[in-house]
């Protein structure tokens, strides 16, 4: 005997036609045109036959209405970037739409469970791969210094603001796409940053506003100054409100319903603490954290192989000119114990691989145990062929399966292109052409 189960997997049947077959009613609340993009939903028998006694009905939730009155979607359709999932009423079952960039139009998943993300405010670059990416990243430099006044980059000065930018994006990438954009001075007055955010929102919608929050260090609204000319005190010193002051704003941000992109994140220590701010999105800043990491252990191999007492001024003099010192820093021994505690945490990881990617792997492992579902990580600073090669090794690691479509990959997109060629191109693009001559 056999489990017809297993030959032909569980029956299932459309709510169209349930409808259709009178075991189901269209809510009165739910206009045809609604009706016709949940008609096509799939429900389980089993399932139905759970519910079947509570339920007349069937019907959208009002959620559900302002997605698609917010997005000009062809009849039919659900927009790509929400998941479709069903809700117990009052007699009746509803659909709603939930934000989720991992799902393409009425629900499909993408691909694959690494997502895609566009490190640039440059709609021409956009363009090549909008189809491809699930959210864009941008910040102050990249919308201003990379794009609106670069006349290489904004050619003609099409573009005179932020916002017209954030426009043209919002119309190339579509609904399915998140779109982060960072606070121009995260010191400003609370009434300026509230009104910043709303006339973000006001371009990008709700759905599609993701508001980027720097973590600011000892850095505040007094010393700022000071920090540009080039004077400031070691980066994990100083008063704790200031330390806390990105995590402040990030919650308030948060319960006043915006969904928050908490950046500049380089160093695994700073996950668990940014998470207590609910944040949508945390990052792993990884390829200039790799770069100093292996610049200090080559000094700090030099010194206990000579003992030479220069090779302490070239680690005092290295950790200055990567910020891991304060301006007016001169203790060299003080370095030196530093930069031994910092190689040897970066070198740390559980998996006991030195790949630079130890931030990764712990982030990963924090998010797995906490109890914020839908947040992702944004893996940034990608510059070097071998930190992306080993990236995609990571996200194949039996350890991070159940992470599914939480890892987010951004950079530029000639960056990305690079990989999506190899030299079996050019070899077999030479035969096919020849013969097609």
């Amino acid at each position: 005997m056999f489990n017809s189960k297993e030959i032909i997997g569980e029956m299932t049947c459309s709510i169209g036609a349930l409808v259709q077959s009178g075991q189901l009613k269209v809510a009165a609340g739910t206009e045809p045109d609604m009706f016709d993009r949940i008609k096509d939903i799939e429900i389980t028998a089993s399932e139905f036959s759970q519910i079947k006694g509570m339920i007349e009905y069937v019907g959208v939730t009002e959620e559900f209405k302002n997605v698609i009155n917010t997005f000009d979607v062809e009849w039919g359709i659900t927009p790509a970037g929400f998941r479709r999932e069903f809700v117990l009423g009052n007699k009746s079952l509803d659909v709603d739409l939930k934000r989720d960039i991992s799902c393409m139009q009425n629900g499909v998943k993408r691909p694959t469970n690494v997502l895609y993300s566009a490190n640039t405010a440059n709609p021409f670059e956009v363009a090549t791969m909008k189809d491809l990416i699930a959210n864009l990243t941008t910040n102050p430099q990249i919308i201003y210094s990379g794009f609106l006044n670069n006349p290489n980059a904004n050619v003609g000065g099409q573009f005179k603001d932020r916002f017209e930018v954030l426009e043209e994006l919002k119309k190339l990438v579509g609904p399915g796409v998140d779109i982060s954009v960072e606070l121009n001075n995260p010191f400003a007055p609370e009434n300026e940053l509230w009104e910043e955010v709303a006339r973000m929102e006001e371009v990008l919608s709700k759905y599609q506003l993701v508001v980027k929050v720097p973590h600011t260090g000892p850095i505040n609204a007094e010393n700022v100054g000071d920090f540009l000319s080039g004077s400031y005190g070691a980066y994990d010193k100083g008063p704790s409100k200031d330390f806390f002051y990105g995590h402040n704003l990030a919650y308030k941000l948060q319960e006043k319903g915006y969904r928050v992109n908490f950046t500049l994140m380089a160093e695994p220590h700073q996950t668990a603490l940014a998470l207590q701010a609910k944040p949508y999105f945390i990052n792993a800043f990884v390829e200039r954290r790799n770069v100093q990491t292996k610049g200090l252990k080559v000094l700090l191999g030099n010194l206990q192989d000579t003992g030479d007492s220069l090779y302490k001024e070239e680690i005092h003099n290295f950790m200055k000119k990567s910020d891991m010192l304060g301006s007016e820093d001169m203790d060299l021994d003080g370095a030196l114990e530093k930069a031994r505690f910092l190689v040897d945490y970066r070198e740390g990881d559980l998996s006991g691989i030195n790949d630079g990617l130890d931030s990764v792997r712990h982030s990963l492992r924090v998010l797995k145990n906490s109890n914020l579902p839908d947040t992702k990580l944004i893996v940034c600073n990608l510059k070097s062929q071998q930190m992306y090669v080993d990236l995609d090794r990571l996200v194949t690691e039996p350890e991070f399966e159940d992470m599914k479509q939480r890892v987010i990959i951004t950079c530029e997109p000639d960056y990305f292109a690079q990989f999506t060629s190899s030299p079996t191109v050019y070899c077999y693009q030479r035969s096919f052409l020849t013969s097609v001559k």
